[in-house]
């Protein structure tokens, strides 16, 4: 439940160097989408200071691995990859997480 916390306060995307399979597990299962740096990159390399507005925006055919444009409220603009190991997890994604899920599949 720990990513009920960033769910309620609006968060859409988490990006990180790289996740524990429990903790992508668990944003993936609550409507958020894992997102890591490619590799070589961390905020460090990119001049991030974690004060900046991201803005990004998800294709329609959503696949494991895919790579995404993000751009800043500060100007800069990078790539990144959509941590999916699977089309499990992007339907879960795409459906807003697990609850979301399964409340559809009854209605």
């Amino acid at each position: 439940w720990a990513a009920k916390g960033p769910y309620l306060l609006g968060v859409k995307a988490v990006l990180a160097e790289s996740y524990e399979k429990i903790h992508k597990d668990h944003l993936i299962g609550i409507g958020i989408a894992p997102l890591e740096f490619l590799p070589g990159e961390n905020a460090d390399s990119l001049g991030l200071s974690g004060r900046e507005v991201f803005s990004l925006s998800f294709p329609e055919e959503l696949f494991p691995g895919i790579t995404l444009n993000i751009k800043t409220s500060t100007g800069k603009e990078f790539s990144v990859i959509a941590s999916f190991a699977n089309d499990v997890e992007i339907t879960l994604y795409k459906h807003g997480g697990l609850l979301n899920f399964v409340a559809r599949k009854f209605l």
